[in-house]
């Protein structure tokens, strides 16, 4: 059962339909204005590694590099990592690494917020 995605003509955002089933019929409609107006997006896919094939591509030369005292160290190994990935972290990650490559460390930004419960590294 797919999910598509399509950019609204009208309202210029994006949309994710989950369609039933791939002979189902159906318009698609903007789910913020409603419009029929609506692109079919390609969208991101994900590729499913097994742990096995993981662990073979992480050679310990990816640490070289890695100086856990140092955010904007921590910050550009975890943009390789999640590069490597491909996954998508959404955009309260990639706000934390930026802050983390401007030399802000967790504790500076937990104090911030006023706890550790909004920060998710």
């Amino acid at each position: 059962m797919p999910i598509y995605e399509y950019a609204c003509q009208s309202c210029r955002r994006k949309s994710s339909l989950f369609v039933k089933g791939f002979s189902t019929t159906f318009v698609p409609r903007c789910q913020h204005c409603g419009s029929e107006e609506v692109r079919r997006l390609i969208s991101r896919f994900a590729v499913v590694k097994s742990e096995q094939s993981r662990e073979e591509g992480m050679d310990e030369s990816a640490f070289d590099d890695l100086d856990e005292n140092d955010p904007v160290s921590v910050a550009r190994w975890s943009r390789r990592m999640k590069d490597e990935l491909g996954e998508d972290m959404g955009p309260e990650f990639d706000e934390m690494l930026e802050r983390m490559e401007a030399g802000e460390t967790p504790d500076d930004m937990m104090g911030e917020e006023g706890g550790d419960d909004d920060l998710d590294l």
